[in-house]
């Protein structure tokens, strides 16, 4: 690709997973760790950078400048010299001079590594920090998951194959084994293992393997499709789903009066059809009358085959090494499940053939049984299932940052007739299909970004952002962040807070400068609160995402010290927080706060001081130990 085809690619759809724009007047830590990323994403087949380009900053399209490099000669070699020598193995890039607006640029292909070669990393950092992904149009430091995805290529062993160290074949279930023969019987009658006896089945699943000594252990896997009860809650306490019903659309602040939360642990079959029947039993039914039937067929305004899909979806891939329930919230709008560890497939694919599993050995046993779609298919049929029901297509959010997961599937027929009226208030701007299905949207759940628009109309980065654009400059939509962290929350003109007609433009095209009409507080809050301190908890909460806030909740007035701690170091990890502030937010006394649970955390090394020169600072913070930064 030469660099004038690289140049009209990131005007037309901005920086993506294939092509990075740098002004790069040197060669750089920037620079390296993007080619690391290319070289090291599964699939990718390599990427492009294009040095001496830059993004105009003010620009809300992308919109790319040439720049120009002064001394190209030297960059390049610099550049191919660093590439074989600065990571663990040479890599060979393609380097070409060219010239736009008759300024140098250069144009650098970096291929994508060999399996038997990933991960391929800084050799100064070592791994996993000099490590690297590429996700979306950014360069993400690998995780463990990350790591082991690159390994798979060596054949490295996964974690659910891993064995238990405390673990006897007294720990499975006969009627966890039974109900496994049960289920592949009814995917396929003829299979040949349901000829074998219980430990010829196991070793072949992947559920008991050899130890050191040569004794026969349960595996990672083995046990949580398998294990009995004590078994589960000794080796994996943490490992549940935990089912959360929350009156309303958001959060509350005071939750231990306003929901009710049930905890689910079993063997991994078992535990899928309760967490099912939980979220079935509790959704909202429509009915009809077929002709000629004298009796009524009530059936959940979800499919149940799309909450089958996300349940399964949530328990297969969700990292087991974290000490974290699966959460389902179940709000008046929405259901919303969130699972610990961020998917290892990059979220602009989602959908496509092809699958990559966190957990393999779980993965087959489930597609064995027909529990799970065929592979990377479950997303698309989850859309597609939506779709023909007349419902909001779901929406799904990876979230590195905080190792995180979350489907959310809404309750109300898209576009009905409540949604029509609604939008009737917004005639005078001549909505499009794709413009009203964005604002049902962003009132339902909140926010908006562009991939949720390219999710939900099916269309590209430049569309999206000019339907973007247009809600913003009418006044409906709030602009927060930059570049691709860029998103929406609606305004208060457009959940109704404001009942002047003359604020909405009669022009689509116009824009509306006028800064009152935009809400600062998100909509859903109380603008009544009972006391200064309720405002601040409120205010604290409202920065927080879904999980955070809903383990908040979920701690009430009687959760445990270790319980505390745990959300104290995930709030820790979010941004440095002052006692004051987690007192506020934990509803605890300061002195508790300080006693109970940042004392023990910072004893532990989990924890540290900001300011560790001047302990009682008043504005002291606390914030979590990362990696080897203790």
């Amino acid at each position: 690709m030469t660099a004038l085809e690289l140049l009209e690619r990131l005007n037309l759809l901005d920086e993506n997973e294939r092509i990075e724009a740098k002004s790069a007047s040197e060669v750089g830590k920037s620079l390296l760790e993007t080619v690391c990323a290319f070289a090291n994403e599964p699939g990718l087949g390599g990427g492009w950078l294009l040095l001496g380009v830059a993004r105009e900053e003010l620009s809300l399209f992308p919109a790319y400048e040439v720049q120009g490099i002064e001394q190209p000669d030297k960059i390049s070699a610099d550049l191919a010299s660093q590439a074989t020598s600065v990571f663990n193995r040479p890599l060979r890039l393609e380097i070409q001079t060219e010239s736009l607006n008759d300024q140098a640029v250069i144009a650098v292909f970096v291929p994508e590594a060999a399996p038997q070669d990933k991960p391929i990393f800084l050799k100064a950092q070592g791994l996993p920090r000099g490590a690297f992904r590429r996700i979306g149009s950014t360069d993400q430091r690998c995780t463990e998951d990350d790591l082991l995805l690159l390994y798979q290529g060596r054949q490295t062993e996964s974690f659910d194959a891993g064995l238990l160290p405390d673990g006897t074949l007294d720990d499975f279930s006969p009627e966890a084994i039974e109900d496994y023969r049960q289920s592949r019987r009814e995917a396929n009658p003829d299979a040949e293992e349901l000829r074998w006896n219980d430990h010829d089945l196991l070793q072949a699943l992947g559920a008991i393997r050899l130890n050191e000594k040569g004794q026969w252990q349960p595996t990672v896997a083995g046990l949580l499709l398998f294990g009995k009860p004590v078994a589960l809650r000794r080796s994996f306490p943490m490992t549940r789903v935990d089912y959360i019903r929350v009156p309303g659309r958001e959060w509350v602040p005071d939750p231990e009066r306003r929901f009710d939360s049930i905890e689910l642990r079993d063997p991994l079959f078992r535990l899928i059809r309760r967490v099912q029947a939980a979220i079935l039993d509790d959704l909202p039914k429509s009915f009809g009358l077929t002709e000629g039937d004298l009796q009524r067929q009530d059936s959940p305004v979800v499919p149940q085959r799309v909450i089958r899909e996300a349940v399964v979806n949530a328990l297969m891939h969700r990292s087991y090494r974290s000490h974290a329930p699966v959460q389902i919230i179940r709000y008046s709008n929405r259901l919303e499940i969130r699972n610990p560890g961020f998917s290892l497939k990059s979220p602009e694919h989602l959908g496509e053939p092809g699958s990559l599993p966190r957990n393999p050995k779980l993965a087959a046993a489930l597609y064995d049984t027909r529990f799970a779609e065929t592979k990377g298919s479950g997303v698309r049929v989850m859309r597609e299932m939506c779709e023909q029901a007349g419902l909001a297509p779901p929406l799904f959010e990876s979230d590195r940052s905080n190792d995180s997961f979350v489907i959310r599937l809404f309750f109300h027929h898209f576009l009905g007739a409540q949604d029509l009226a609604w939008l009737g208030q917004f005639k005078a701007l001549q909505l499009t299909e794709a413009e009203a299905r964005a604002l049902v949207v962003a009132r339902e759940a909140g926010a908006l970004d562009n991939a949720t628009w390219r999710e939900i109309n099916r269309v590209d980065t430049l569309t999206a952002s000019h339907g973007l654009k247009k809600l913003r400059d009418a006044g409906l939509l709030q602009q927060n962040g930059k570049g691709s962290a860029t998103w929406y929350q609606p305004t208060a003109l457009m959940m109704g807070q404001d009942s002047n007609p003359d604020t909405l433009s009669s022009n689509p095209d116009t824009l509306s400068s006028n800064p009152d009409t935009l809400s600062s507080n998100p909509p859903g809050l109380s603008s009544n609160p009972d006391s200064a301190s309720e405002l601040a908890r409120r205010a604290l909460l409202n920065e927080l995402q879904g999980e955070l806030a809903a383990r908040i909740g979920s701690l009430g007035k009687r959760g445990t010290p270790e319980d505390i701690q745990e959300v104290v170091v995930a709030l820790c990890r979010y941004r440095s927080y002052r006692a004051e502030e987690l007192a506020q937010l934990l509803a605890r006394n300061i002195e508790t706060v300080r006693q109970s649970y940042l004392r023990p955390l910072l004893r532990d090394g989990r924890i540290r001081m900001t300011r560790p020169e001047k302990p009682n600072d008043p504005e002291q913070a606390y914030r979590t130990v990362q990696g080897g930064e203790a």
